[in-house]
C-alpha cells in the first residue's frame, strides 16, 4: 500500500441546525444561505460538502453516526443558522466521535438596518442560536474549536483550515501502523512509553519486527531497482565522486539504496506509516539507515530514532498537517548551544536522519565513517535547513497522559560547517534561550522532536484539542513563572478529569 500525504480523499461535512417552528419558506432560505457559507469555504485545502438541514434529534444523531463510519469524513462544521434548540444535539454530539469546528458566523456582512423586520430576525439569529449551541458543548464537555466571524475574512478562513490540517493529521494517527525495528536505544527514560494508551488515545497502532526481517526485505532487492535508484540519487542530489558509478566508493551507496528499497517495500506491504530503528540493533545490515530514512520521511513517513515511536508519530502527523505548503517535517534534536550573550542559538541534527524537506537547497550526498552502530559507513544527504519560522514539539509519557511541549523558533543561516556532514538546524527559540530552555527541561520535554517548518503553532494547538491530549506552549509570552503556574495547574486538571 503506498503511502498518502494529501487531502484528496478527504472531505468535511457542513451541518446547519434550525428546526421546524419556521415553516418551510423559512427554512429553505435557512439551506440557501447556509449552502452559500459553505460555498465561502470552497477553497479550503479540504473540501467541504454541504448537508441538508438539520430540525431534530433524531436526524442530527443519524448524521454523527453517518460521519463516523465514513473514513472519508476528517470532520464535521456546525453552524446554527437560526434557533436550534440545543437538547436536540445532545444525542448526536454524544455519539459524534469526528473533530468538531462551531462556526460562530451569519448569512450577511453589513445589517440591512432600514429593512429589519422581525421575519428578518427570525431568520438570521445565529447570534441566538449559537450561544445555545455553545451551552450544550460546554455542558457535554465536548471538545472543539471554535471560529467568530464572516466567511469572507481571511482570518477566518485560515482558522478553518488550520483546524482541516490538524483534523487531517488526528486522521492520520487514527489510521496509523508503526513499525519498530528492534527496541528502543537501551537505558534510555524519553524514548519508553505506553503503547496501550497510545493506541487508545491516538490510535496508532505500535508493534515490533524483528531486523532479521528487514534484513530480508533488504536481500531480496533485485539488482535492477538499485540500479533506478542510484540513478534516482544522481538526478535529484550533487553526489561525491567517490559515490557516483565508477568511483572508489559507489557500493556504499548501493548497499544505502538496497536498504532503501527493502525498507520501503516492507512498509508498503505492512500498510506502516510511520517506523523505527535503533543502532543498537542493525543485525545484518551493512550500514545504519541514513539516506533511506531521510528519502522515506521526505515522502512523508513519520520516523523516531533509537526506536522512539512517540516522535515517529508526531513527524508523520505533522507531514500530514502541512501537505500542499511550503516546507516540511523531520525528527529533530537539539545537540548544542551557541551561547554568545544575546545571540543565543541551537544546533539541531541527529545521526543522519534529518528531512530535506526541511531546504529548497539541493543536497549532497556523501558517505563518512560513523562511530555508532559499529557497521560500515553509512551513506547520508548533507544540508542546512532553510531560514524560516518552524515549531519543535515533543512528546512525552507522563505516566498518566502524554504531554505535548511546543516551542516557537526560528531558523536561522547556519555558519560554515565543513566538518559536520548531516542535515542540521540552526534556529533561535522563542522568548529567548533561556526562558525556553528553562520552560522545557521544566516540562521533561523529550530531546527528540519533530521540526515542523511547513505548519505553525495554531494547527498544533487545533490537534492537541482535537485529541484531547495536554500541550504546553513556549512562545514569545512564555515567562518561566507563568509556565512552570501552568504545568501545575495542568498536573491537577489531567488527574481529576480523568476521575477515579
Amino acid at each position: 500500500m503506498t503511502l498518502s500525504t494529501t487531502f484528496d480523499e478527504f472531505t468535511v461535512w457542513f451541518v446547519t441546525g434550525s428546526q421546524s417552528l419556521y415553516g418551510e419558506e423559512t427554512l429553505a432560505q435557512v439551506a440557501e444561505q447556509s449552502r452559500q457559507v459553505a460555498t465561502g469555504l470552497s477553497g479550503l485545502p479540504v473540501r467541504v460538502e454541504w448537508k441538508p438541514v438539520l430540525t431534530d434529534s433524531e436526524s442530527i444523531r443519524r448524521l454523527a453516526l453517518d460521519a463516523n463510519s465514513d473514513d472519508s469524513v476528517i470532520g464535521i462544521i456546525a453552524w446554527m443558522h437560526t434557533f436550534s434548540p440545543a437538547k436536540m444535539w445532545i444525542a448526536g454530539l454524544d455519539a459524534l466521535r469526528k473533530p468538531l469546528l462551531h462556526l460562530h458566523t451569519q448569512a450577511n456582512v453589513e445589517l440591512p438596518w432600514a429593512d429589519i423586520d422581525f421575519d428578518f430576525m427570525n431568520l438570521n439569529q445565529a447570534a441566538h442560536g449559537d450561544r445555545e449551541f455553545g451551552y450544550i458543548q460546554t455542558r457535554l464537555g465536548v471538545a472543539r474549536k471554535t471560529v467568530v466571524g464572516h466567511v469572507s475574512s481571511p482570518m477566518v478562513v485560515r482558522q478553518v483550515e488550520d483546524w482541516q490540517r490538524a483534523a487531517a493529521g488526528w486522521h492520520a494517527t487514527r489510521t496509523l501502523r508503526l513499525a519498530r525495528f528492534g527496541d528502543n536505544m537501551r537505558h534510555v527514560a524519553v524514548t519508553e512509553g505506553d503503547k496501550t494508551e497510545a493506541e487508545l488515545r491516538f490510535g496508532v497502532q505500535v508493534n515490533t519486527w524483528g531486523v532479521t526481517e528487514l534484513v530480508e526485505a533488504v536481500e531480496a532487492v533485485p539488482p535492477a531497482d538499485v540500479d533506478a535508484l542510484v540513478d534516482v540519487y544522481v538526478d535529484q542530489y550533487d553526489v561525491a565522486a567517490e559515490l557516483l558509478p565508477g568511483g572508489d566508493r559507489h557500493q556504499s551507496l548501493r548497499d544505502g539504496a538496497a536498504i532503501e528499497a527493502g525498507l520501503r517495500s516492507f512498509l508498503e506491504a505492512g500498510g506502516f506509516g510511520a517506523f523505527t530503528t535503533s543502532f543498537e540493533d542493525l543485525g545484518g545490515l551493512r550500514q545504519l539507515p541514513g539516506l533511506a530514512v531521510q528519502r522515506l520521511m521526505a515522502d512523508g513517513y513519520g520516523f523516531g530514532a533509537e526506536g522512539d515511536w512517540k516522535t515517529a508519530i508526531l513527524v508523520r502527523a505533522a507531514s500530514v498537517m502541512g501537505a500542499g505548503l511550503p516546507g516540511g517535517a523531520s525528527l529533530m534534536e537539539d545537540y548544542t548551544y551557541d551561547l554568545v550573550p544575546g545571540d543565543e542559538k541551537i544546533l539541531g541534527a541527529h545521526m543522519l536522519e534529518v528531512s530535506p524537506s526541511l531546504t529548497t537547497a539541493r543536497p549532497r550526498l556523501e558517505v563518512h565513517p560513523l562511530g555508532i552502530g559499529g557497521k560500515d559507513d553509512p551513506v547520508r544527504l548533507v544540508f542546512t535547513a532553510d531560514p524560516g519560522s518552524a515549531v519543535v514539539v515533543a512528546m512525552s509519557d507522563m505516566r498518566d497522559r502524554f504531554r505535548l511541549v511546543a516551542n516557537v523558533v526560528e531558523n536561522v543561516a547556519a555558519p560554515d560547517l565543513p566538518k559536520l556532514p548531516v542535515g542540521r538546524a540552526v534556529w533561535k527559540p522563542a522568548p529567548d534561550f533561556a526562558t525556553s530552555a528553562a520552560c522545557w527541561l521544566a516540562a521533561g520535554a523529550a530531546h527528540h522532536t519533530v521540526m515542523t517548518t511547513a505548519v505553525g503553532i495554531d494547527v498544533i494547538r487545533d490537534f492537541a484539542e482535537i485529541a484531547q491530549t495536554e500541550l504546553v506552549v513556549i512562545d514569545e509570552d512564555t515567562t518561566v513563572r507563568s509556565f512552570q503556574r501552568e504545568l501545575r495547574w495542568n498536573q491537577a486538571y489531567y488527574r481529576l478529569a480523568q476521575g477515579l
